[in-house]
């Protein structure tokens, strides 16, 4: 037999080599594939349906970031769950690069130039929608849009746009969601009683229900411009100039000038420390500083998730309601920077006034109003959505949208098809005058958390005035109790409204409520429960995504 030539031996070695890497490599994704059953290993969306978490997922395979994902699933949601924002509104994102940095993009609507001098003395006395074109602010939602995918953006605009223009155009089944909100007497009535009924309900105005046909003819045609000329045909074209002719013809007061001149807002996130976590949330006027306050609070006391031990968890939620009635009192501190303190609620986050805040909590009671600084507090409302994203790559967005309460103010443009914002009444009990340009105060708190070890968690809550409650709980739940992130997310919550009356999801353990009113805590009787969180999380290579079943939401991946 013929001897191998030196040569040959070297090219047998390097042959078996590469096949014992090759066979290493696919152990180690076997490995990691079985770790991940259940998740996704490259990217994921949590949006609130499922066809919204689909088309960020298209725009992901299609080599899109993760902000071209986020993009797209809020367009989308602006025709399936249009009560809850849309491009005559504002978002504020938080967005992680890969190499770890925090930015947060607010565009929030801002005040007109020309508002009602006397606004204030129109907020409502009681619980109920605010509704009129004297609420409106300045949109500043395709503004965002366009200056996040101008920085992070891999795909062209028009593309994320398309799959809304087809939604919008040809019309999609009523989303169950949706239908089940419209049919609530409530909102039934609110809706056949306004311009809204133009594209929510049928030829005998009534509102749209099971089975029938969702359109938007002219939001299609508008976007279908936007996608091709850019955010200016909003900001300084023709779609600007109906839109403002159409608020004009309502009474409104914005202008041309409120269009052209908004700008977007780019700083730094505040990052928190939560033990082993690193915890990113927007600044003022976010609700993002009173979200580290109640977590930071809670973080040194004792939590169990012990179904055994019904004292511990009674002493839990008792600190936690405690944090809250505090958070309550902080809340007309937080103001827009620009038009205020830079560092008005900076102590929100400071040890030593935790501390000082920790110490007046009592172990086994509950105290008046006056004792948390919540005097006058401001009315509850809910609304918003959320989308979280995690591409391949490593891009994180948490991103938070609103027109603030369902359907805005009730004001629709026909020429344009779009719903608007009533985002001024967020301003009400909050302040005693307000400025052209400022930003109102809010509850939307798009976070970002981290650890040493690699973990990026994504998360983010709707619900208006409840999105804190649903956003505390959930991290509570997930990093500190141990819950699974759906889990964690889908548990019942307390929440404490704006008068420090604690309510109970329906769920919520028995045991516990009548351990807490034996405490002195007022119990309410809140109607509806519109906290929704979704949330992307990133750990040891494998991806989870939960988009919240209250509202009947599916998170998309792979």
């Amino acid at each position: 037999m013929a001897k191998c030539k030196p040569w040959q031996k070297c090219c047998c070695i390097f042959l078996v080599l590469i096949c014992a890497a090759a066979l290493v490599c696919l152990c180690i994704a076997t490995i990691v594939g079985a770790g991940c059953s259940g998740g996704f290993k490259h990217a994921a969306v949590a949006a609130d349906s499922q066809r919204c978490s689909d088309i960020g997922k298209e725009m992901l395979l299609l080599g899109g970031s993760a902000v071209d994902g986020a993009i797209a699933a809020l367009l989308c949601t602006s025709v399936v769950n249009p009560q809850s924002m849309g491009i005559g509104g504002g978002s504020i994102l938080s967005i992680r690069s890969k190499t770890g940095n925090v930015t947060v993009y607010n565009f929030r609507e801002t005040v007109p130039k020309s508002f009602k001098s006397d606004l204030l003395s129109d907020c409502p006395k009681e619980k109920k929608l605010t509704t009129g074109s004297q609420w409106i602010g300045v949109p500043g939602e395709l503004r965002g849009y366009e200056a996040v995918h101008k920085k992070y953006g891999k795909l062209p605009w028009a593309k994320l746009f398309e799959p809304t223009i087809k939604l919008a155009r040809e019309g999609i089944p009523m989303p169950p969601f949706l239908s089940s909100l419209l049919n609530h007497p409530f909102v039934k009535a609110h809706v056949e009683n306004s311009p809204l009924c133009e594209v929510l309900c049928n030829k005998n105005k009534v509102v749209l229900g099971k089975g029938e046909i969702l359109k938007f003819p002219k939001l299609a045609e508008t976007m279908e411009t936007i996608a091709q000329r850019g955010a200016e045909a909003f900001y300084n074209g023709s779609i600007g100039q109906d839109l403002i002719l159409d608020i004009k013809n309502a009474g409104g007061t914005l202008s041309m000038e409120d269009l052209r001149s908004f700008k977007v807002q780019e700083q730094e996130a505040w990052t928190v420390r939560l033990g082993d976590i690193q915890m990113h949330v927007p600044p003022p006027p976010s609700g993002g500083p009173l979200l580290a306050f109640i977590l930071k609070i809670m973080k040194d006391y004792f939590l169990t998730s012990n179904t055994s031990d019904p004292n511990g968890k009674i002493q839990m939620y008792h600190h936690y309601i405690e944090a809250v009635k505090f958070a309550n009192g902080q809340k007309k501190i937080i103001r827009d920077p620009n038009f205020n303190d830079q560092k008005r609620a900076k102590h929100l986050i400071d040890p030593s006034f935790i501390n000082r805040i920790r110490k007046m909590i009592s172990p086994n009671y509950t105290h008046e109003n006056t004792y948390y600084n919540n005097v006058e507090p401001a009315p509850d409302n809910f609304g918003t959505t959320h989308v979280s994203v995690l591409d391949q790559n490593g891009l994180a967005v948490s991103a938070t949208s609103t027109i603030n309460h369902l359907f805005g103010g009730a004001v629709y443009s026909p020429r344009t098809g779009i719903i608007l914002n009533n985002e001024l009444a967020d301003f009400c009990n909050r302040v005693t005058t307000l400025q052209a340009g400022e930003r109102p105060p809010s509850s939307m708190a798009p976070t970002i958390l981290e650890s040493k070890s690699g973990r990026v968690f994504v998360i983010g809550g709707s619900g208006g005035s409840m999105i804190t409650s649903a956003m505390a709980l959930s991290i509570i739940n997930h990093l500190w109790l141990g819950m699974s992130l759906q889990d964690a997310i889908a548990a019942p919550i307390v929440f404490v409204d704006s008068e420090n009356t604690v309510n109970f999801e329906k769920g919520f353990e028995k045991d516990v409520t009548d351990g807490l009113r034996a405490f002195g805590h007022k119990v309410g009787d809140w109607p509806l429960f519109f906290n929704v969180v979704n949330a992307v999380e990133k750990e040891s290579g494998c991806i989870s995504a939960v988009s919240d079943r209250r509202k009947l939401g599916k998170s998309a991946g792979y």
